[in-house]
């Protein structure tokens, strides 16, 4: 099968997600990564996903320096409380610059490209990361439409807050205080 963008796809049998071969991600550091598509031979808007992959391969590392200050966020709410031999035993030290956090972060190799169950019905590209900071639930990273990111947090396989959390407000919220 070919995707616009992409190339070929296989079917995994596991997850029945079709798989690309590895291509160059740009956003994400010019990274060769494959691509999972899931719900793509179903869809009757298939164009929606080919402009999604369009985007997400043009973007620039630019769109997550923008983001940066929600996820200096998440590592402060993950951090809060921390003792010096804490950081240490983490293998990280304590940050003052949301710049920084990216020394802690790395990013995914295979982003999921899916529609939205709810809401908007949109495309979302979902790049699940590790993070020295959370190890269990490591670091989400979802560009709706491909195109900028519209939620960073652990890693809870939901595209929006408002769905991972069942609250409409929290549609536009790109990070959610995961901690009180």
């Amino acid at each position: 099968m070919e995707i616009p963008g992409l190339g070929s796809f296989t079917k995994d049998t596991h997850s029945g997600w079709l798989v690309s071969d590895p291509v160059q991600v740009p956003v994400i550091g010019g990274r060769m990564c494959q691509f999972l598509v899931k719900g793509y031979e179903g869809d009757s808007r298939r164009e929606e996903f080919h402009a999604a992959i369009v985007n997400f391969l043009s973007a620039s590392p630019s769109v997550l320096k923008e983001v940066e200050p929600h996820l200096f966020q998440y590592y402060r709410d993950c951090c809060e409380g921390l003792e010096p031999e804490d950081f240490e035993d983490l293998g990280i030290t304590e940050l003052q610059s949301p710049a920084d956090v990216w020394q802690y972060v790395r990013l995914g190799n295979d982003p999921l490209v899916t529609r939205r169950a709810y809401g908007d019905h949109g495309i979302y590209v979902s790049v699940e990361c590790g993070c020295d900071w959370e190890q269990e639930h490591g670091l989400q990273i979802i560009f709706k439409d491909g195109l900028r990111v519209n939620k960073i947090g652990p890693y809870d396989g939901h595209v929006t807050n408002s769905d991972a959390y069942g609250d409409d407000p929290l549609e536009n919220v790109i990070y959610r205080q995961v901690r009180a």
